[in-house]
């Protein structure tokens, strides 16, 4: 049984783990060593005292020593050693390997030097040190104990190793116990390690764990083994493990940290729901467009589509065509081809627009301002100088674009709102770049609408300036609305750029509706009304005044009065007479009665051209 004492110890010591230089039994030593007696073992001096020690006796003639003194037998030389009870040293291997290894090297250095006979000769007397040793080091064996052995290049033996554990077999019970072995850089059957009985598996032994995925060592001063993991930030890698290093923009670590990953580029595609329902807008404004174009072109020499202009009329359906297919460039993938078309053609689309719109109201304004100054035909109102007027319109919005190409090339670049995202955008969609390309654009708009409020109360004859009012006014409410979307929108740029598809094709589909619904109802639904004497006709007065009414004005219509309710002398056109055919000496007329300031104006006849007047775009 153990004492208190010593089981307290063996307790605290229970699961230590040791290593012993791994030995093995040199073969046949042990029936040599049993053979000896000190009678034929002479040239060992210590045997005696081995001899004495191992049987308790006083060797006959052996000097006296501090171990035999109290001995009283005497030895005979014959004691025989039990194999039983006989244990030898377990590093014996040791010795045995050093004295091979020592062998070797001088066989070897002797028979390179003296030749194959293995004696001594005049070239190896002296022996060079240095020469032995590097034999030395080169010896290559199995000794002894039928182990191979060699040296390695620092000149150590093989490194091996017996793994012993301190446990407790049972209760009470310890004792060491081999449980693997270190042979050449390798751990062999470690499996029967034990800490304690109630807990075999050791508890970690370290000064530091080690660190987890993402995260840093970072050194405890003082120390070059000890150390606390941090873990790096959600956008840095481990480019060491001592170093965390930010991940490019564009990209972001992996899940091990160990490298960074390309996040996906995005952008607007033809497959994503607000590029679908932008497209599918625009393919029915084309549609709708071609449609109109079509009936236009059909009934191109009828009242309602010479009143209307047919050249600006046409005009302002290319610039139509143009906005809606604007929203294919607007959903294409970002490139040097598609962010070109977006920054000319949108711009270009509108101009054109409100180009051949700006031309037709300012007609009307300038027809009607002149005929209540004076009697004669306003300059450039015919449909060559109509054209002439909105190409050269137009023509500022192309300067525009062409300047805006040639100092910012268009191209796609990387756009990062914020550090998980990674758009292909065009350059110009970053900040306020597109509004150069609005700016003249919105300038048309503001234009037309001033001329529009202006030309409001023309006679009804004229309401294509009434529809042109409600075009702009709308127009207006679309863009108020589409500048602040497009600052807002800065950070999703996908957003900003489908809101501007929606913007520009919801602009043209504005001035489709406004400015040739009327028509159409009368070309396809209303056929008989779609003549000169309806297109002139009123449905109720409209006033029209002019002040300066000569006794000479030509004119197809029975009667022209004055209104005593209007400001000034103003004479009314009736039955819808157009400014046109009132300036330009086309029929005849006679002015039956007509009052100014209360005074009285004869009735005249004029004679003039009937004919004429049929063969001319009858309005405005």
């Amino acid at each position: 049984m153990l004492s208190s004492f010593e089981y307290r110890t063996r307790a605290k010591v229970e699961g230590a783990v040791t290593v012993q230089p791994l030995a093995y039994e040199v073969r046949g030593f042990k029936d040599y060593f049993l053979s000896l007696r000190p009678d034929t073992n002479l040239r060992n001096p210590w045997f005696v005292e081995y001899w004495e020690q191992q049987f308790h006796c006083k060797y006959p003639g052996a000097r006296w020593t501090p171990f035999n003194q109290d001995y009283k037998m005497a030895c005979t030389g014959f004691e025989k050693i039990e194999p039983e009870s006989f244990h030898m040293e377990a590093q014996l291997q040791f010795v045995s390997d050093a004295l091979m290894a020592f062998a070797h090297a001088l066989h070897n250095m002797i028979r390179d030097i003296c030749g194959q006979s293995g004696r001594l000769c005049p070239e190896s007397d002296p022996i060079d040190g240095e020469v032995l040793k590097n034999y030395l080091l080169h010896v290559n064996f199995t000794g002894l104990s039928d182990q191979p052995f060699s040296f390695l290049p620092n000149g150590d033996g093989p490194p091996r190793y017996r793994i012993l554990n301190f446990r407790q077999k049972s209760r009470g019970i310890y004792s060491w116990d081999t449980v693997g072995f270190f042979n050449n850089g390798h751990l062999i059957n470690m499996s029967d390690l034990q800490f304690r009985l109630d807990e075999p598996s050791h508890p970690p032994s370290v000064c530091s764990l080690p660190c987890g995925p993402g995260e840093v060592k970072n050194f405890l001063p003082g120390t070059n083994c000890c150390w606390t993991c941090y873990k790096c930030h959600k956008y840095q890698y481990l480019s060491t493990e001592f170093e965390c290093e930010d991940c490019p923009l564009g990209s972001l670590p992996s899940k091990d940290k160990h490298y960074c990953v390309e996040i996906p580029i995005t952008y607007l595609r033809y497959d994503d729901g607000m590029a679908i329902g932008g497209i599918v807008f625009a393919v029915i404004g084309i549609t709708t467009t071609a449609y109109v174009s079509i009936v236009f072109i059909r009934y191109r020499e009828t009242p309602v589509v010479k009143a209307s202009g047919r050249e600006l009329s046409f005009v302002l359906l290319a610039g139509i065509f143009l906005c809606f297919t604007m929203t294919f460039a607007l959903v294409m993938k970002p490139n040097m081809i598609s962010c070109g078309v977006q920054k000319f053609g949108i711009g270009l689309s509108f101009s054109i627009c409100y180009s051949a719109i700006l031309t037709k109201t300012n007609r009307i304004a300038r027809i009607f301002r002149s005929g209540k100054r004076t009697t004669q035909r306003p300059k450039f109102i015919s449909p060559k100088s109509q054209l002439v007027i909105c190409g050269v319109i137009v023509s500022v919005q192309n300067v525009i674009g062409i300047i805006w190409l040639i100092m910012r090339p268009p191209k796609a670049v990387p756009y990062f709102s914020d550090r998980d995202d990674h758009q292909l955008v065009c350059a110009d969609a970053v900040g306020v770049y597109y509004m150069v390309g609005f700016s003249y654009p919105i300038l048309l708009v503001i234009i037309c609408t001033i001329y529009a409020i202006l030309t409001r109360k023309i006679p009804e004859a004229f309401n294509e300036s009434k529809y042109i009012g409600f075009t702009m006014y709308t127009t207006c409410i679309i863009w108020l609305a589409f500048v602040p979307i497009y600052f807002s929108t800065a950070s999703n740029l996908q957003l900003r750029i489908a809101t501007m598809s929606y913007s520009v094709s919801l602009s043209a589909t504005v001035v489709l509706i406004c400015m040739f619904t009327p028509k159409l109802y009368i070309i396809l639904l209303h056929p008989d009304k779609n003549i000169r004497q309806s297109i002139m006709a009123s449905k109720n007065p409209s006033h029209a005044t002019y002040p300066h009414a000569p006794n000479n004005v030509p004119c197809n219509y029975s009667s022209i009065g004055t209104d005593h309710g209007r400001k000034g002398n103003e004479v009314e056109l009736a039955h819808g007479q157009t400014p046109e055919s009132y300036s330009s000496g086309l029929s005849k007329c006679t002015i039956l009665s007509a009052q100014t300031n209360g005074q009285s104006i004869s009735s005249q006849t004029l004679n003039s051209v009937d004919t004429l007047a049929d063969n001319r775009d009858i309005a405005l």
